[in-house]
């Protein structure tokens, strides 16, 4: 079954710091919850366009994915020893949230993502290449679901203004 697109909303991110791991390949997130490392994060203060989510997130950089696991903070927010970051520019991102089974591989496939880019330029929404993909995995929207098993991913594209 294919992941049905719920909403489309644009959504402003300020200038924001994320903080967490970056991978050069596919992201650990068990590794994130065997070392408890987001109760670290929550400690801090994050980004009201973080919600209470945390972040999966990818972009090019020489050419090459970088992908990082971690929650937005506010610029300049201190970050935790054992921590690394990347200071994010302000920006506008085209938000789907997408709904789907528990659990659902198709959350993350390539013809979920070009389908939000048909669903972008159905708008008139230009992608800023190669800038940020956001996976926001938000509580209780992701974390908890509803009576048939689904559950609402955030997946937000970087769109020119």
């Amino acid at each position: 079954m294919a992941v049905t697109i719920l909403e489309v909303k644009r959504e402003s991110c300020p200038a924001a710091r994320l903080i967490g791991k970056r991978y050069a390949s596919s992201p650990d997130w068990n590794e994130w919850k065997e070392k408890n490392w987001f109760e670290t994060l929550e400690a801090g203060q994050c980004l009201p366009f973080n919600g209470d989510a945390y972040i999966g997130a990818v972009h090019i950089v020489e050419g090459m994915p970088e992908y990082w696991i971690g929650m937005l903070f506010p610029e300049n927010a201190e970050v935790p020893e054992g921590f690394a970051f990347i200071d994010i520019e302000p920006m506008e991102y085209a938000v789907f949230y997408l709904c789907d089974k528990e659990k659902s591989g198709d959350f993350y496939t390539m013809d979920t993502h070009n389908r939000c880019l048909e669903e972008c330029k159905a708008r008139n929404w230009m992608r800023k290449e190669d800038d940020w993909c956001l996976e926001r995995y938000n509580c209780p929207r992701f974390t908890t679901p509803d009576e048939k098993g689904n559950v609402i991913f955030d997946y937000a594209i970087s769109i020119l203004c």
